[in-house]
């Protein structure tokens, strides 16, 4: 029987010193290493005073497709192939699954040396509830799709984790505040493990207004679950929150900006919402009058 298996290898998310003893091994015997960037993978082993004494094959996106095919047909021969990212866990948002799968099809063993991720590691520093959560990958590049993604997610018990570029992540808050409340908590956390490491925690209006001026480095964003978000005051009706809003306008506020102003003060309100409640009122009041007229 071969030999021949699959090792998925975490990867130091910035202190080289957090490999695991298993995943060392494994990069010093493996016969296979395929990484998403072999640069990254060669200045790992430097940094870890090791030699890679295996072939050193580069796994990215658009090629693991192609290269799963000979990748198992050498671990079915009795090779060792360790597959490792960038950084953190092989599979969650990196590639790895369409290998993953053609080992299990193939009856390859497949094999986890666990170690560090960004999502478990942001969301443990988070400060909101651990218990039970879920992963989004990637927030949308464009903003309708982000927006209709943020508005899926707005009912969502629990916590949940999501990467965001830094180009984007400004954007994005303020897409969060319209969709999600201005007072759902959240947190940021750029550069996890490295020197600059940073958890920023607040409400999401906080944390749009922090992220403003521009943010560098690794982005891990954690929004807690709708069960975690404190009940609006009873006192806040809708009608009260529309007032509110024709206020602001009255003073030169645009109604947009109006709504988000509003709606922030108010966790379990949204910018839409609010929105969809002001319009509905001024053609109520349209209505009221065109009756009075005829």
């Amino acid at each position: 029987m071969s030999s021949g298996r699959l090792l998925l290898g975490a990867t130091p998310l910035g202190q080289p010193s957090d490999a695991s003893p298993r995943l060392v091994e494994a990069l010093v015997s493996a016969d296979v290493v395929a990484a998403e960037d072999t640069r990254r993978v060669r200045n790992l082993a430097k940094a870890l005073d090791i030699r890679l004494t295996g072939r050193v094959v580069s796994l990215y996106d658009r090629v693991e497709a192609s290269r799963a095919a000979a990748l198992v047909e050498a671990m079915a021969e009795g090779a060792t192939v360790l597959v490792v990212s960038d950084a953190g866990m092989p599979v969650i948002n990196d590639p790895g699954y369409r290998l993953v799968a053609a080992c299990v099809e193939a009856g390859i063993p497949v094999t986890c040396l666990p170690g560090p991720s960004a999502v478990t590691t942001a969301l443990v520093v988070s400060g909101l509830p651990a218990d039970k959560f879920c992963f989004e990958g990637f927030a949308p590049r464009r903003a309708s799709a982000r927006r209709a993604w943020l508005a899926s997610l707005a009912d969502e018990p629990r916590t949940w984790v999501f990467f965001e570029s830094p180009r984007r992540l400004a954007a994005c808050l303020r897409d969060a505040v319209e969709q999600l409340g201005g007072a759902r908590p959240a947190a940021v956390c750029r550069e996890l493990t490295k020197v600059h490491e940073e958890v920023v925690r607040g409400s999401l209006s906080e944390l749009a207004e922090w992220a403003a001026d521009g943010v560098l480095g690794e982005i891990t964003v954690v929004v807690a679950g709708a069960n975690a978000v404190p009940r609006a005051a009873d006192e806040a009706t809708m009608e009260s929150l529309v007032e509110e809003v024709e206020n602001l306008v009255a003073a030169g506020i645009r109604v947009k900006d109006a709504c988000s102003e509003v709606a922030a003060a108010y966790p379990e309100v949204r910018t839409r919402q609010l929105y969809d409640a002001v319009v509905l009122a001024r053609r109520a009041v349209d209505e009221d009058e065109d009756s009075d007229g005829n």
